[in-house]
């Protein structure tokens, strides 16, 4: 059960014939929390302290701000607790810098016992559910775009546990060097792979929707994923950059946003940020001439 700070039709949270909770029918799932979005997380954390429920609640991603608290003392007390965050990027347009999230993403990785899952597309979002469902002792943010995204081919059965997984891989035994994404920004390093295909580079992609599950994994298996050998990488992701060095190494690349959004087309902000395949394919190029 669970509701969003009076942006449900935004967050795409209303839970469709399940009837809203009120002192009148308390088997209603859907909960209006109204515009108080600690109030809505210090509610969720109560329902699932209490036991017997799941509970949820959602905004803006930008808002998140107001529920660090809660967030804080949800991992704190190792709560199930699901904070379901739309409108996650520069694609948010033209509410500009005041609505567009910067540096949520890495303000909420910095929560111990925190899940914070940015799925591609529709599968690893389906994915990401099977993790929030199974997971008992700390709460999973789930953080989505405002824009539609495609739904990728690659990620059907998406190893979303795993927090990060090869999402394409290069033909040769070793690649040139891995691009590595989160969120809305998967499928635009796929589209740089094939770019970067043209032009005689062989790339892997990683798709990386939790860095947290990632970090947990045994060294072998990131190994696997972020071969020691291969330097040459780039990060890509809408939101501060510097979260990307732990992978990025020394010798490689971060296309980040280390400064406040704009007023404008969501699309047209994003490519004037250096979201766009030209971009990223030139950014992995200059790593070749670099080193």
């Amino acid at each position: 059960m669970g509701g969003a700070a009076d942006l449900s039709s935004s967050n795409k949270t209303y839970l469709k014939d399940d009837g809203d909770f009120t002192d009148e029918n308390p088997s209603g799932r859907n909960i209006f929390f109204g515009v108080r979005e600690f109030g809505m997380g210090a509610a969720v954390n109560g329902i699932n302290l209490h036991g017997g429920s799941r509970a949820f609640g959602s905004t803006f991603f930008v808002f998140s701000d107001y529920m660090k608290a809660a967030i804080r003392l949800a991992a704190i007390q190792h709560l199930p607790s699901i904070f379901i965050y739309s409108h996650d990027s520069l694609a948010v347009g033209e509410d500009g810098p005041t609505h567009e999230p910067i540096e949520q993403l890495v303000g909420l990785r910095a929560i111990p016992n925190v899940n914070v899952i940015r799925p591609a597309d529709a599968n690893e979002t389906e994915a990401a559910w099977k993790v929030i469902g199974e997971t008992t002792d700390k709460p999973n943010i789930l953080v989505t775009s405002r824009q539609k995204l495609p739904v990728l081919k690659e990620t059907l059965g998406a190893p979303v546990a795993k927090g990060g997984y090869i999402l394409s891989d290069s033909t040769a035994a070793t690649p040139d060097g891995i691009l590595i994404a989160s969120g809305s920004e998967v499928h635009l390093a796929l589209e740089a792979q094939n770019k970067l295909s043209e032009l005689n580079f062989d790339v892997r992609v990683v798709s990386m929707p939790c860095i947290e599950l990632f970090n947990r994994q045994s060294q072998e298996y990131k190994d696997s994923v972020l071969p020691p050998d291969v330097e040459h990488r780039v990060a890509i992701e809408m939101g501060t950059s510097f979260v990307w060095s732990q992978f990025t190494g020394l010798k490689g690349a971060i296309i980040g946003v280390d400064r406040f959004g704009a007023s404008g087309k969501g699309p047209k902000v994003v490519d004037s940020y250096g979201f766009n395949t030209e971009n990223v394919v030139n950014t992995f190029k200059k790593l070749w001439d670099k080193f």
